[in-house]
């Protein structure tokens, strides 16, 4: 699913320049579930920015199902990113005045899926998540956990190959995590490939492979 090879990526800020980066080598298969564990600054978020397509490497290669994607233009890049990866944050990232119905549309609605279509694909995503009964809801409405799962049925509404989650469950407290973890392993064990940020240990035991950074570079792997 995923390959990078000697990845690297610098920031300039001013006349500073700041490594996030140091060459990084990473293949993913398929199917797996990888956890990326590390202190702050170590470089976890700007990898799984590189892996999501939304920041590009400043050297070395990304090829992702077989495709190298580091020198796409913008729209392709846009198209891949829409058709082939979901994202869950940590803050949700729902527009408040939509439903959860409507939230979870938007993708669809941004791919020019047909009304009915997107109607019927949402619902059923919230089943995924058990929460066809809050459909109507605005976020607003909702649980800190609920909104997280109205994130996720909107990450894997357009049917992904690879679900990014950073830090899904920073702001939830450990009833509401345990749930969230529960439907991304379920999702996961259908065949979905998962790479999640996490600081918690108890969230990346979910995972079969934990890989430890340091310093903008991968210092060790296995699982906890």
């Amino acid at each position: 699913m995923i390959r990078l090879e000697n990845v690297t990526r610098v920031y300039r800020l001013g006349d500073a320049e700041v490594q996030a980066l140091a060459g990084v080598s990473l293949t993913i298969a398929e199917g797996s579930f990888t956890a990326l564990m590390g202190p702050s600054g170590s470089g976890k978020s700007t990898l799984l920015h590189i892996l999501g397509l939304l920041d590009r490497p400043t050297d070395g290669r990304y090829f992702l199902q077989g495709q190298d994607v580091g020198d796409l233009p913008d729209a392709q890049r846009t198209l891949l990113r829409r058709h082939t990866i979901g994202f869950v944050f940590q803050f949700f990232h729902l527009l408040p005045r939509l439903s959860a119905r409507g939230n979870v549309e938007l993708p669809m609605l941004f791919a020019g899926v047909p009304s009915e279509e997107r109607k019927e694909r949402a619902m059923a995503a919230l089943a995924a998540v058990g929460l066809t009964h809050r459909a109507s809801h605005r976020p607003d409405q909702l649980s800190g956990g609920e909104r997280q799962r109205v994130a996720l049925a909107r990450a894997v509404v357009m049917r992904p190959k690879l679900l990014l989650a950073d830090e899904p469950t920073g702001n939830l407290d450990r009833v509401s995590a345990g749930e969230i973890m529960e439907l991304i392993t379920g999702l996961n064990r259908q065949g979905l490939t998962v790479v999640l940020v996490t600081h918690d240990p108890a969230i990346a035991a979910y995972a079969e492979r934990v890989l430890r950074m340091a310093d903008g570079q991968i210092v060790g792997e296995g699982k906890l």
